[in-house]
């Protein structure tokens, strides 16, 4: 019986409860859809279909051989992920991560394929194998590349389930985006070179191409969908116009031959920073059915993942996942390392990058379908490299959780007093000789990441008006400059800070070392005294938290200080303190 609705229903229905109850023990959903997948795999092989089926007991299971038949939902899933984090790549936001990035990246694209083509070639042929599997260099260069590619999709599901927020966080979601454009990169430039008729300088001139046309796709349909929104379609339609851009942005990189996931992410990426204000409409929109579709998705990539083929090859399979494992946490502790990102960057970051997923799905395809190499080669390939993924998916989930545990970043994405100081509003090299400048520095960096309206000369002169009646220069090196606005946006700041410490005529005669510049509409006067309140409390009675602030290295070192479990008693989460005011 051929009934694709009712077999998606039941691979929906299925993908749910094998979600929820993993999420009993305390794993995470995707684990358990992606398990689940595998199960209804085996469910649905030769050797067990036939009698199930007389038995009219799984005809709404989808038979292995009709899993691609779903690849039209797969593909707008994965249009959807890529988008998503693509419009996660705000580039306001993304002030001092430039090189935490810039070092990753370098590393994901330079040492990961080398440590795991180095692994493959000199153990691989080691390894006893039974069947027609090969390790020379084509495979390892091409398994080396698809090795680079994160799992962004899962990535943000389980930064989502648990409720984290944090420096490895926000590194780790704006890297894996980034990671799967390395990827394609690496990846065209290996195919390419692999050629017989091709050398060095046409591969890199393939992944120029690939690269251009799907910006030009992605900026194009986001650009359209945007002028539709701002001319002719109301704000009611922004959602499914945005659902038309993600399904536009891939039919069309599959009308020119490119990668749609690139088509999408180039997307989100511009219409995040054209039109940041519609990314949230477009999340809100999805986000009614967001779980219906992830179910969905991972639990068919499960159904892909044949591990009938697994056993023959099974040294190789575990010899590619510790090798990608290795390249992983060694190129992210390389990296932080050389950035000078926290300790729990340098300790976690590699872990937490384990999932593998869709990009790695899709690069495997390409080779199955379109690959120029013998049959040995491209079985190698697709068994070793979709064998791994599937263990780096069942696995990598929990890992990523437990790096955010450890890090001590889960359940940290609650409203607390000082949201409104994220990384990208802290800058710890602030000078000036007056006020003046001070508070002109500091505003050039909050209206460059923060929305305002009131203009920036006139919110200056506003702060200073302040100023001269009364300073804020509260003693023991702190100062807290302020406006008072009719606009109806929430509290917003930045903070300076200064190890060397200003001189600005403060009353006990000290050097200031912090500047806390806010901006307050008046219905948010109340936090904004709880702002000045903590603050000034924290810093006259906890010495140890002031001196490290006032020293800290970089903008992630002040933010893990003012954000940590020692600093709750300034930084303290409000539906606790409601909860506290009310038992009281």
């Amino acid at each position: 019986m051929d009934a694709p609705l009712l077999q998606l229903a039941f691979v929906l229905v299925a993908g749910i409860i094998g979600g929820e109850l993993v999420a009993k023990v305390k794993l995470p959903k995707v684990t358990g859809w992606i398990g689940t997948g595998i199960l209804l795999r085996m469910l649905s092989s030769e050797g067990v279909r036939p009698w199930a089926e007389s038995l009219n007991l799984f005809a709404a299971v989808p038979a292995a051989e009709n899993v691609a038949s779903f690849s039209p939902l797969s593909n707008f899933v994965l249009g959807y992920i890529a988008f998503t984090v693509g419009a996660a790549l705000y580039l306001a936001n993304l002030r001092n991560t430039g090189k935490r990035l810039g070092f990753l990246l370098l590393f994901e694209g330079l040492l990961t394929p080398t440590i795991v083509a180095t692994m493959l070639l000199l153990f691989g042929p080691m390894i006893p194998v039974a069947g027609d599997f090969i390790i020379d260099t084509r495979v390892a260069l091409i398994l080396a590349a698809i090795a680079i590619a994160g799992a962004p999709g899962t990535t943000v599901l389980v930064v989502q389930e648990a409720r984290a927020r944090g420096i490895l966080t926000r590194t780790l979601v704006a890297a894996v985006a980034l990671i799967d454009m390395v990827a394609v990169g690496v990846f065209v430039f290996m195919a390419a070179f692999q050629s017989a008729d091709t050398n060095w300088m046409e591969a890199l001139l393939h992944v120029g191409v690939e690269f251009g046309v799907t910006f030009a796709i992605g900026a194009t349909c986001s650009l359209i969908g945007i002028g539709l929104t701002r001319t002719i379609v109301g704000p009611a339609f922004l959602g499914p116009i945005m659902v038309a851009v993600i399904l536009a942005s891939w039919g069309l990189a599959t009308v020119f031959d490119v990668t749609g996931i690139l088509s999408c992410t180039f997307a989100g990426i511009v219409l995040s920073n054209v039109n940041h204000d519609s990314v949230r409409s477009t999340e809100a929109y999805l986000q009614t059915i967001g779980g219906a579709l992830f179910a969905m998705f991972y639990t068919l990539a499960g159904m892909r993942l044949d591990f009938g083929l697994v056993p023959a090859a099974a040294g190789l399979v575990v010899l590619y996942f510790l090798a990608r494992l290795i390249g992983k946490v060694a190129s992210s502790f390389f990296a932080m390392t050389l950035a000078q990102g926290p300790r729990e960057l340098r300790n976690y970051l590699g872990l937490a990058l384990m999932p593998h997923g869709g990009v790695a799905v899709g690069l495997l395809v390409v080779v199955q379908e379109h690959f120029n190499a013998s049959e040995a080669t491209i079985t190698t390939i697709t068994t070793v490299g979709l064998a791994a993924l599937a263990v780096n998916q069942l696995l990598g989930p929990s890992a990523t959780r437990l790096s955010l545990i450890k890090a001590g970043e889960d359940h940290k994405d609650r409203a607390r007093l000082l949201d409104f100081l994220q990384e990208q509003r802290i800058v710890v090299d602030l000078v000036g000789d007056t006020k003046q400048e001070v508070v002109e520095s500091l505003a050039t960096l909050l209206y460059a990441t923060s929305p305002m309206e009131l203009s920036q000369e006139d919110f200056v002169k506003r702060v200073m008006d302040r100023e001269n009646q009364e300073t804020t220069c509260l003693g023991r090196g702190l100062m807290i400059p302020h406006a008072i606005t009719e606009s109806d946006h929430e509290l917003r700041g930045v903070l300076g800070i200064s190890s060397k410490g200003l001189d600005l005529g403060a009353p006990d005669g000290r050097p200031v070392h912090a500047v806390l510049l806010l901006v307050t509409p008046e219905v948010e006067r109340t936090r904004h005294l709880q702002v000045l309140a903590a603050f000034a409390t924290a810093i006259t009675r906890d010495i140890n938290l002031s001196e490290q602030l006032y020293h800290a290295r970089s903008a992630a070192h002040a933010y893990n200080v003012l954000h940590a479990e020692d600093a709750e008693d300034l930084n303290y989460f409000l539906e606790d303190a409601i909860e506290r005011t009310g038992r009281g």
